[in-house]
């Protein structure tokens, strides 16, 4: 298994083989591009030297504010983002043993748990905790039963939806075309 989601061999190789790294790529994904959030954590590591749940949550808070100000910046919210990282990676240590993939492998859990357990992340409301299953499911080898249907449509085969989807640069595209479609509706709905 290997993901391929920003274009950056090294951040999707990071992304690969550190769940938590994943985890903190789909907390980022808010109000900047996909590649862009997926690719925080590989500065976050450059940085701060690793992508490490009780290292981050220990960091001196001011100083990982200046790992997120970095140019290029990690986020364009750094401040208040770099405070969600620190928060959900304490929530790691504390909940999970510092193990983000604990989340989904815990006691063999089925796909409503694991969505369960996704909610009770700090940063994860019910789309970003659906959106991840789905990328779980079907990007990162996470079998659990009834994981398709708790992640709604996201996890439904051959759509185009999010980042679950983004196996190469032409599936990058159709998830671009489809959110910018859905944001058009959404506009027009509004203003109707």
């Amino acid at each position: 298994m290997s993901l391929h989601i920003t274009d950056d061999d090294d951040a999707d190789q990071l992304l690969t083989e550190n769940p938590l790294a994943l985890l903190i790529g789909m907390l980022l994904d808010q109000q900047i591009a996909m590649e862009t959030a997926f690719t925080g954590p590989l500065k976050i590591r450059e940085r701060a030297g690793s992508v490490d749940a009780a290292t981050i949550a220990g960091y001196d808070p001011e100083e990982f504010v200046e790992v997120f100000r970095q140019t290029p910046a990690v986020h364009r919210f750094p401040g208040s983002m770099a405070g969600r990282v620190q928060t959900l990676c304490q929530t790691i240590v504390d909940d999970w043993g510092g193990d983000a993939s604990a989340i989904w492998t815990s006691g063999d859990p089925d796909g409503p748990t694991v969505l369960k357990r996704l909610k009770a992340l700090p940063g994860f409301g019910e789309q970003k905790a659906k959106i991840f299953l789905a990328l779980l499911g079907k990007q990162y080898g996470f079998a659990g039963s009834g994981w398709r249907e708790a992640a709604g449509s996201y996890g439904d085969e051959g759509s185009f939806r999010s980042v679950a989807d983004i196996v190469s640069p032409e599936s990058l595209t159709k998830v671009r075309e489809y959110k910018r479609a859905a944001k058009a509706a959404a506009k027009e709905a509004a203003s109707s």
